[in-house]
């Protein structure tokens, strides 16, 4: 449940002191240089049994030298939303203290964020990479590149091939459930990429793109891994003292073939249409992984890096399909709604923009009349003043024909109107996993094995703090 607008919990502002307290800028500058990156939602127990199989080289190195620390975040399951958890990790602040619930939320608060204290504190030079739900603050320091997800509506400060390369990206994201990148987003990755695809990644890219057709989860690994040479290339061309790269193809495919993968042994299976017999996208997307934490850790053998993965997944007991609307505007005027925009958001989720109050309630009214003929709910939705958050929330499947009807008002080929988004194969859980290089695998550590989730921003902080 969302939480009450205005609602402040009372140890709030003791947390946001704690945070606060790096503002402070008598440190000196230390030599530390730290990668912090985010590799969404991965499993290490898959990375383990596939790193048996001699799949991940890479990871198999770091798990034999180093500490690998499980996290803990919410323990509520309307909490364990990566838009959610990724605010901790990068505020320290817990979902009670940040109360950021919705993906792009983050633009409506002023939580100070790792990048921005590391920079006013120590007067680092700070890069972030496509971290989520994250606000860029970082205008007024000079050198910084901050480079948004695109589901949350903030600026770029980046060069421009970079920003190029970023708008064609947010679009073919948002349109990903159609297979739709338009002309000008395809000259913009055309032009970003000449000037940030290291050469050793074409060949990967072109592989990838060549066996989408068959596989359309290698579209998510080709993005995957022209972030990532954005990252290893501002990176390296801005000498970055603190830098951050966030990825998200893990998570989507896991929530979309975890039933395909070689690590899972229960009894669901998803139809040959949905994934090729034989195939295994989990064990794709963690080699493509593999091949770039090698990457960094060569080109940045001087740096303290840390891998985060907010939380993980595990495999979801009953087939649940997931939708969204192909063209939201169309499908919205289609109901009858009469709004001023709107905008998609990850996944199912999409924001809709009223001029009044009073015709957001009536938008909302009008969206939970929609039923589909069972009785079922078709739309969620979550009244924010003038703005409605709604999600098709529907989970059967939607098959030609389908129709939803509010008495009034009736779709008779629902079908038509949406996408499949995944048949939800895997679900959120508490567990993340963390691996730091400045924590080596030996006695010492062991008292790290478990720490909760808000710890992981303390740890970068405390990489400055020890240099």
């Amino acid at each position: 449940m969302a939480p009450q607008r205005g609602w402040v919990h009372p140890s709030t502002l003791v947390k946001a002191f704690d945070v606060w307290k790096f503002m402070d800028t008598t440190a000196t500058r230390p030599e530390s240089k730290v990668i912090l990156l985010g590799l969404n939602e991965l499993n290490f127990d898959f990375v383990e049994q596939y790193g048996r199989r001699g799949a991940l080289p890479n990871f198999t190195r770091l798990l034999r030298d180093l500490t690998l620390t499980r996290t803990v975040s919410e323990k509520a399951y309307p909490y364990l939303e990566p838009w959610i958890q990724w605010v901790t990790v990068q505020t320290g602040l817990s979902y009670e203290d940040h109360q950021v619930f919705r993906l792009g939320d983050i633009v409506n608060h002023a939580h100070p964020q790792l990048w921005e204290l590391v920079a006013r504190k120590y007067g680092a030079s700070v890069a972030a990479i496509s971290p989520m739900n994250a606000s860029n603050q970082l205008a007024d320091i000079k050198g910084a590149v901050f480079v948004p997800d695109p589901w949350t509506q903030t600026p770029v400060t980046a060069p421009a091939d970079v920003r190029l390369l970023y708008e064609g990206v947010q679009q073919a994201v948002n349109d990903n459930a159609d297979s739709k990148i338009t002309l000008a987003s395809a000259a913009k990755i055309m032009l970003g990429l000449l000037r940030n695809l290291r050469p050793a990644s074409i060949r990967t890219c072109a592989r990838l793109a060549a066996g989408a057709r068959q596989g359309k989860w290698r579209k998510a690994l080709v993005l995957d891994r022209i972030m990532a040479d954005v990252f290893i290339r501002q990176t390296a061309r801005g000498g970055f003292e603190f830098s951050t790269l966030f990825l998200n193809a893990g998570a989507h495919i896991q929530h979309h073939y975890m039933f395909a993968s070689q690590c899972y042994s229960g009894p669901l299976r998803n139809p040959d249409w949905y994934c090729p017999p034989g195939a295994d996208p989990i064990r794709e997307v963690y080699q493509l992984y593999d091949e770039i934490v090698g990457d960094v850790m060569r080109r940045f053998p001087d740096y303290r890096v840390l891998i985060c993965t907010g939380l993980s997944q595990r495999p979801n007991p009953k087939l649940i399909f997931y939708y969204r609307p192909r063209n939201h505007e169309s499908l919205l005027r289609q109901l009858g709604l009469r709004f001023t925009s709107v905008a998609p958001r990850m996944s199912r989720d999409f924001l809709v923009t009223f001029d009044t109050a009073a015709d957001a309630v009536a938008g909302e009214q009008l969206l939970h009349s929609f039923k589909a003929l069972n009785g079922d709910d078709v739309f969620l939705v979550d009244n924010r003043g003038t703005d409605l958050f709604c999600m098709l929330m529907y989970t059967n499947e939607i098959e030609p024909g389908f129709r939803i009807t509010n008495g009034e008002v009736t779709v008779h080929d629902f079908a038509s109107c949406v996408s499949l988004v995944s048949i939800e194969n895997g679900i959120h859980q508490t567990t993340g996993y963390l691996i730091d290089t400045g924590m080596r695998n030996d006695a010492q550590c062991a008292e790290a094995a478990e720490i909760p989730l808000t710890a992981v921003f303390q740890r970068v902080m405390n990489a400055f703090e020890a240099a």
